[in-house]
């Protein structure tokens, strides 16, 4: 029987799981291929560092070329992440005649379209479960098992680090600061927490989620996004009196005009299913058109539950499912968006926003003369005193609008900013509806 030779680029901390998980789990992976799945090269640039792991004689190399002209690996597994050398060992591979599994969600955010090209050119295929949502399998269900809606609306919780600042604020009562401090030392987040509080990791899962459930291209630094950066405990109150809780929300929604894409903090409704989802946990909801909304949780990322998604895509693309999904999903087919990119401008949605104002007559006047030039009306609203000593004469204003264009919300915003009445920057999030 035939042996399917599987190489693997990069063993850091989901390389380290792949490799546990193929060598511990060979008996199993043959029994669910019908054939022997052997780990025949892994290429890293460190090859001295101990690593909790046994590894064979002669398994680890630092020279990619190992693998890129050895014809008898069939399978490749990219790890290393980043966009180069990624890319170009992703061409090299399918040039080879090697099948490909990812993880790399910013390498497809930035190039699918030049890769899945690069596959059809050669009859190869580019696996990438793993990409997104770690554990949870989101993509393999837009890919197969929902193929006969027509999606209507995505909402997903996709950063399970940002997730878990934000639990932690609102649960432990504790500063921004000092929830990524936590996120840090449990390992959830980076010394350089930037790409997954700033809303770029969501974005970029964002625009793989666009193109599998809408056949969707959009450039992911197109879409609109917030980070949680400017989230503070007060946000937490003042949602929770209104009886929501605050998500970092990747949402894209099929409307009139085309597809809706952003990443914002959003206040959610604290009985919905995805408001109640904790920690470093990922959630995806999903409406379908003929199924109705069907919800997915699960670890969106660590060491075992990535290296699951990505073992799984290798199963499948040894058996041959693979090759069957890439060639009917036509993915990235030369950038061509099978449907319009609606302007943010002409979105429209409920917002919350957070105003530090002076304290004196007149101020609620000249806020509402803004807002209603601009045809945004006031839902709600609550003041609250001063913090400190220091703030002076100044109060903190919470509000939420009823529905509004966003641009009109944009403009809004930046005439506040500029008013004399609007102390330092306004805090916004979405309100779900």
């Amino acid at each position: 029987m035939k042996t399917a030779k599987v190489a693997l680029f990069g063993l850091g901390t989901i390389g380290t799981g792949v490799a546990k998980i193929l060598l511990q789990h060979a008996n199993q992976i043959a029994h669910a291929t019908g054939q022997p799945v052997e780990l025949a090269k892994i290429c890293d640039k460190d090859i001295t560092t101990q690593r909790d792991l046994n590894l064979p004689p002669g398994l680890l190399t630092n020279d990619p070329d190992a693998i890129f002209s050895d014809p008898n690996i069939s399978v490749a597994i990219e790890l290393i992440g980043g966009l180069e050398p990624a890319r170009s060992f992703v061409l090299r591979l399918l040039e080879n005649g090697k099948n490909v599994i990812t993880a790399n969600k910013a390498l497809l955010a930035s190039h699918g379209a030049e890769l899945f090209d690069a596959a059809r050119k050669y009859k190869r295929t580019i696996a990438f479960e793993a990409s997104v949502c770690g554990g949870i399998p989101i993509l393999n269900a837009l890919s197969t098992a929902l193929q006969a809606n027509t999606v209507q609306s995505i909402n997903a919780i996709v950063n399970g680090t940002s997730n878990f600042i934000l639990s932690k604020m609102e649960n432990g009562k504790i500063s921004y600061r000092d929830a990524v401090a936590q996120a840090q030392k449990l390992g959830y987040a980076e010394a350089d927490p930037a790409m997954d509080v700033d809303g770029t990791d969501a974005v970029q899962k964002l625009t793989i989620l666009a193109q599998l459930g809408f056949g969707a291209v959009v450039d992911w630094k197109a879409i609109p996004r917030i980070g949680i950066e400017s989230v503070d405990a007060l946000d937490f109150l003042y949602a929770k009196e209104l009886g929501y809780r605050i998500k970092l929300l990747a949402v894209a929604v099929q409307s009139d005009g085309g597809l809706e894409l952003h990443v914002s903090p959003t206040l959610v409704k604290a009985d919905n299913p995805i408001a109640r989802v904790q920690d470093a946990y990922n959630a995806v909801r999903i409406v379908g058109d003929s199924v109705g909304p069907v919800f997915f949780q699960g670890l969106g990322a660590g060491q075992l539950p990535t290296a699951s998604a990505v073992v799984g895509d290798l199963i499948d693309t040894v058996l041959g499912r693979t090759a069957i999904t890439f060639g009917a999903l036509n993915l990235w087919n030369s950038g061509n968006s099978l449907i319009p990119i609606k302007s943010p401008a002409e979105f429209f949605g409920k917002s919350y926003l957070r105003l530090n104002v002076v304290d004196r007559p007149g101020v609620m006047c000249e806020l509402s003369g803004i807002l209603g030039k601009r045809n945004i009306s006031i839902a709600s609203m609550i003041q609250h005193e001063p913090v400190c000593e220091t703030s002076g004469d100044s109060a903190v204003l919470f509000l939420t609008t009823h529905e509004v264009r966003e641009g009109d919300l944009v403009q809004a915003i930046l005439e506040l900013e500029e008013s004399s009445v609007v102390l330092g920057s306004i805090v916004r999030m979405r309100v779900q509806s």
